[in-house]
């Protein structure tokens, strides 16, 4: 099933479009023949993954050490749910410990064309991104995991009293917006980025302010990490990763006053991707309505954990009753259906920090 993406819509996973999925990667010194062996093993893995269509292997013919892996899936959800997957982060391992370097890009397929494309042909029911979407060049990423219970009050204030970083990361990157928000013992940081997400997220993790306050939750933490080991930073960063799959905004001006909320949608199990997309659904319909109070919405998704982050005209109120467009008795029913602990589920979230940086000279 797809949606007829508005033109409000800069980001989504759900239009049914090819998925087209680049790993850049830059090897260790000699580990070239270590490294195809390990993609040997994972592309036979893969082969059966549902929604995987190929892959092509390439290495630079400038730079031996210099590689890069490209792969083609019939849609996005598809591609998250494997690459989400406790499977996957466990077929890359080995993988992972031959590069220095490891940067994934996710694009969805606008066109095909040339001579290997003009004879008529089927792509597995495959289709195309319908048309170029519009955005104002930002990145939306976030992460989660959880704390151990009882130590949430202590996690809330160290996570709220460190230093802002700085904003800017290099000529053409630059961290705009922090929010961190928690329900229960449940933490999750929305970033936005102006240019290459991977590069502003290696630059906040080297900042000292940073590292003192992920060295001071580390005793908290359910899931222990050790953070100055490559290895280990690199797999609890992966299970953390709680990717956007889907933004709406209104267009024009933002009014003065204009609050961010967090809500928390604990899916059934297996329901998570049927949760975003449900939420999709409404945001895409309410940014239709000229006196909706939400401005932007995004839906971050990773297996059934789902969160909606709200940029919302005025105070809350008592719009969290209806879930913020969710009123009504049929979509609550909907909604009841796929999440866990319903009909109390969503749960706000307590917003924790919220920093922007400052408007550039």
């Amino acid at each position: 099933m797809t949606t007829t993406l508005s033109e409000r819509v800069s980001q989504s996973a759900f239009d049914g479009s090819m998925l087209r999925v680049v790993l850049l990667m830059d090897l260790h010194e000699g580990a070239q023949q270590r490294f195809f062996e390990a993609y040997e093993r994972l592309r036979h893995d893969i082969a059966s993954v549902p929604g995987h269509l190929g892959d092509q292997l390439c290495q630079s013919f400038e730079n031996p050490s210099q590689w890069l892996i490209t792969s083609e899936w019939e849609s996005a959800p598809q591609y998250l749910a494997w690459v989400n997957s406790e499977e996957h982060a466990e077929q890359v391992k080995p993988l992972g410990a031959c590069a220095r370097s490891m940067r994934p890009l996710k694009f969805t397929v606008l066109r095909e064309t040339g001579r290997r494309y003009d004879a008529p042909h089927v792509r597995f029911g495959a289709r195309l991104q319908d048309a170029p979407r519009l955005g104002e060049g930002v990145v939306r990423h976030a992460l989660t995991f959880t704390v151990k219970p009882g130590s949430e009050g202590k996690v809330a204030e160290i996570l709220s009293s460190y230093s802002s970083p700085a904003a800017r990361v290099d000529d053409h990157t630059r961290l705009l917006r922090t929010s961190l928000f928690m329900h229960g013992n449940r933490v999750v940081r929305a970033v936005e980025v102006q240019g290459d997400l991977t590069a502003a997220l290696r630059h906040v993790s080297e900042q000292p302010e940073v590292r003192a306050v992920e060295h001071a939750i580390n005793p908290y933490l359910e899931q222990d990490r050790d953070l100055s080991d490559p290895e280990s930073a690199r797999m609890f960063f992966m299970r953390a990763g709680l990717p956007a799959v889907h933004h709406v905004e209104a267009q024009g001006p933002q009014p003065d006053r204009v609050t961010r909320h967090a809500l928390f949608y604990p899916a059934k199990p297996g329901c998570g991707p049927l949760v975003a997309r449900f939420l999709a659904r409404q945001d895409e319909a309410a940014a239709k309505i000229p006196t909706s109070p939400v401005l932007s919405s995004s839906i971050f998704q990773r297996d059934d954990v789902v969160v909606r982050l709200l940029d919302v005209t005025g105070p809350a109120d008592g719009r969290f009753a209806g879930g913020f467009g969710m009123g009504g008795p049929r979509k609550a029913a909907v909604l009841d259906r796929l999440l866990a602990g319903a009909p109390q589920a969503p749960h706000p979230m307590d917003l924790i920090t919220d920093r922007r940086a400052p408007a550039q000279s």
